[in-house]
């Protein structure tokens, strides 16, 4: 498949601008939807991404913690799905670090505005898709 998984899956993640996020819903279905690419990534194993505190998938996540998450290379026909937990995160410390002033755009209060809320997915396996031929891989990290 690859001679080097997790560089070649991360290059991959990073050449995305769009990623997609799924989470469960109160009545146990999937639900997805298209984000930024995440403002952080170590390795192939957790990742960040800010969002607004209100949204539907803070709910979701709180309640259950199961998630996926996919990145598509459209250029050359191939992608990686991840499964794994999101967390929602407020701690202060975490907000700082991965807070960048273009943000603003998004919060209108800034970081402390009370929207600006973080998530951190932790992948546990993944299925990556490449020449019309798919692999599963657990995530040993």
């Amino acid at each position: 498949m690859m001679r080097k998984p997790e560089q070649t899956i991360g290059n991959l993640i990073d050449k995305q601008s769009v990623s997609f996020i799924s989470s469960v819903d109160e009545n146990g279905y999937p639900n997805t939807k298209a984000m930024l690419a995440p403002v952080k990534r170590e390795g192939i194993k957790t990742f960040y991404w800010h969002t607004n505190s209100p949204s539907m998938r803070i709910k979701h996540y709180r309640k259950n913690p199961k998630a996926c998450v996919y990145f598509y290379d459209k250029r050359f026909f191939r992608a990686v799905m991840l499964i794994g937990t999101m967390e929602v995160l407020e701690d202060e410390e975490i907000k700082k670090e991965l807070w960048r002033d273009e943000f603003s755009v998004y919060y209108t209060g800034g970081m402390n505005g009370g929207d600006f809320i973080i998530l951190k997915f932790t992948a546990q396996n993944g299925r990556y898709y490449s020449d019309f031929c798919s692999k599963d891989f657990q995530i040993n990290q």
